[in-house]
């Protein structure tokens, strides 16, 4: 066989594996859909579950940090009261 057909045929094997894993993404993500849908059929609130999981997501530095940025600009917008001690 030639270069180039040993080239194709391996080019073909990237775009069919590609296509496979695609494949398997889109029924996951159908799948994360029904879940979602499922929770939020027993009363609870999908936007926050997924702002859940996106939260677990980061370690316990990145999260405490986001959380202190979080504070401080809502505390600059007038949000959260400034609480005097």
């Amino acid at each position: 066989m030639s270069e180039i057909g040993v080239g194709r045929d391996q080019l073909r094997a990237f775009i069919e594996r590609i296509e496979r894993l695609e494949d398997e993404k889109k029924a996951i993500s159908e799948d994360i859909k029904e879940v979602y849908a499922e929770a939020k059929g027993s009363g609870f609130d999908a936007k926050i579950i997924r702002q859940i999981v996106r939260i677990r997501k980061l370690d316990a530095s990145e999260r405490m940090e986001q959380e202190a940025l979080l504070d401080t600009y809502m505390h600059a917008l007038g949000m959260i009261p400034d609480v005097e001690k």
